[in-house]
């Protein structure tokens, strides 16, 4: 039987994508900021944002590209997960009232009746929620860069090892 056959779905379209790089020759220091930023940028609490800004980070920083949007997208349901708790956070920090988020109703309502000032409060809800993704995504990127830099790194080892037998 096949060994592609029985491989999941997550070995398939993520670990071998990141172990083909390690045999291509790419460092386990380049894919662990790879996978660091793609996750940091990839919970920006702005939906849709975070694609080009993986785009812009990979293209200055010459990350690849496939595998840095492929986090991003991985981490998609987490970018969601966190976008009321950074909002509330940055309500809180900024000492800004809480504006209605998830009830639509209330959402209307507001809109209806002063559409220009919808846009300035959840502007202001939106900016405080970056400020505080700002404040939390260093240091998570941070930590797993290292985590990630080391498993790649005992991976890459291993590989070579392999390869010498």
């Amino acid at each position: 039987m096949n060994g592609t056959a029985t491989t999941s779905p997550w070995r398939r379209y993520v670990v071998a994508p990141i172990l083909a790089q390690l045999r291509q020759g790419i460092s386990p220091q380049q894919i662990a900021l790879t996978l660091a930023l793609g996750t940091a940028l990839g919970i920006f609490p702005i939906l849709g944002a975070t694609t080009l800004l993986c785009l812009i980070a990979g293209i200055w920083l010459r990350l690849n590209q496939p595998i840095l949007q492929l986090v991003n997208y991985l981490v998609y349901p987490l970018q969601i997960a966190l976008l009321v708790p950074f909002y509330r956070a940055g309500e809180w920090l900024f000492g800004l009232d809480p504006v209605p988020i998830l009830a639509v109703t209330d959402l209307i309502a507001r809109f209806q009746a002063d559409p220009l000032q919808f846009v300035i409060d959840y502007g202001k809800v939106a900016l405080c929620g970056i400020a505080v993704w700002m404040l939390i995504a260093p240091a998570c990127a941070l930590a797993l860069y290292a985590v990630a830099g080391r498993v790649l790194r005992a991976t890459a080892a291993r590989l070579d090892l392999h390869r010498r037998r």
